[in-house]
């Protein structure tokens, strides 16, 4: 018999001590920047005082993360938006993501 579990526990991937200035700097170099900046400070804002409050970084990570997955994706959203498709059906992401908390 092993001593070895059967399954890795799951961790996320802790940002860089500098990935919240360097994602700032590719979001003010997007196209998008009249939108994307000011949300992401407000996003970042709120975070922080959140961790101020919790003692938790864990808030932070999270808009990291969900920044660097927008920029990531937004080639594929502006194909998908220039091909014309219809994407009346979508759902809202912020909504997606509320059911699963």
């Amino acid at each position: 018999m092993s001593a070895q579990p059967d399954h890795a526990p799951t961790t996320s991937r802790t940002p860089a001590p500098g990935a919240p200035a360097a994602l700032l700097a590719r979001l003010r170099a997007d196209h998008r920047a009249a939108q994307w900046v000011p949300a992401f400070e407000r996003e970042w804002a709120a975070a922080l005082e959140e961790s101020r409050r919790t003692f938790s970084l864990a808030g932070l990570y999270e808009v990291v993360q969900d920044w660097e997955g927008r920029l990531a994706h937004a080639p594929a959203v502006d194909a998908f938006v220039a091909s014309g498709h219809d994407d009346g059906g979508s759902l809202d992401m912020a909504e997606l993501r509320g059911r699963r908390r």
